[in-house]
């Protein structure tokens, strides 16, 4: 495996990626998954537990996936991403979409009811900085849901899931749209922080109430977290 960049350089190595494979994202996506991706992003949203009404942020929204069901759904959904050529293959119709860096999001403190992201934790150049955004932008009680890939616990599984997943997906990246970009792909694996630690960003954030939920038999999981509200001035024992 080559050495993966940090910081700066992976910020615009990952930009240039993604502007690369905007074209074909949602059909290797589709491919790649069995159409399983739409079940996942589905179950993403629905363990919000939000109501219909409640504004909801996208993150690394890419082509609007998540946003158009949010809206499909009543929610007020929309999107912010750092790479334009995503949004700009974005369907027609799909929401408000935002170019913006998620480690600043353009919004005032407590906007946002809820907030989801798929398949972006290992693209962030700064993740921390992100879950400060996010307990920022979330008002008290509000809902996060992250949906990323996984690694199953059962052995046959296991084997199958890393043969696709570092073999075939790749060359079926590479047919269909950018080689290098789907060899990245299981690579950028190991940019994923493990469940312990990914609750102690959330925690530091402002979170409480960390779960994660495997689906799929383990091949990918959805992290929830509430906001919780922030501690009255003055108060104390």
């Amino acid at each position: 495996m080559s050495a993966l960049p940090t910081g700066t350089e992976k910020q615009v190595k990952v930009k240039a990626m993604f502007d690369a494979i905007a074209p074909r994202y949602d059909l290797v996506n589709r491919l790649m998954t069995f159409g399983l991706d739409t079940s996942w992003r589905s179950r993403c949203i629905t363990l919000l537990g939000l109501r219909p009404g409640a504004v909801v942020l996208d993150v690394a929204c890419g082509t609007g996936d998540l946003t158009r069901e949010l809206r499909e759904r009543s929610f007020k959904g929309f999107g912010v991403d750092f790479s334009l050529g995503m949004l700009r293959h974005a369907p027609a119709g799909t929401g408000p979409l935002v170019r913006a860096d998620a480690a600043r999001l353009p919004l005032r403190d407590g906007a946002a009811d809820g907030a989801v992201s798929g398949f972006a934790l290992r693209n962030f150049a700064d993740l921390p900085a992100v879950a400060r955004e996010l307990g920022r932008v979330l008002g008290p009680g509000g809902r996060l849901s992250i949906l990323e890939v996984a690694e199953p616990d059962q052995p046959l599984l296991k084997a199958g899931h890393a043969l696709w997943f570092r073999h075939v997906v790749p060359v079926l990246g590479g047919l269909l749209s950018d080689a290098s970009a789907y060899r990245y792909l299981p690579e950028s694996v190991a940019y994923l922080p493990s469940h312990e630690e990914l609750r102690g960003l959330l925690e530091s954030a402002g979170f409480r109430e960390v779960r994660r939920h495997r689906l799929s038999g383990g091949i990918v999981q959805i992290v929830t977290a509430t906001r919780a509200p922030s501690p009255t001035k003055g108060s104390g024992p």
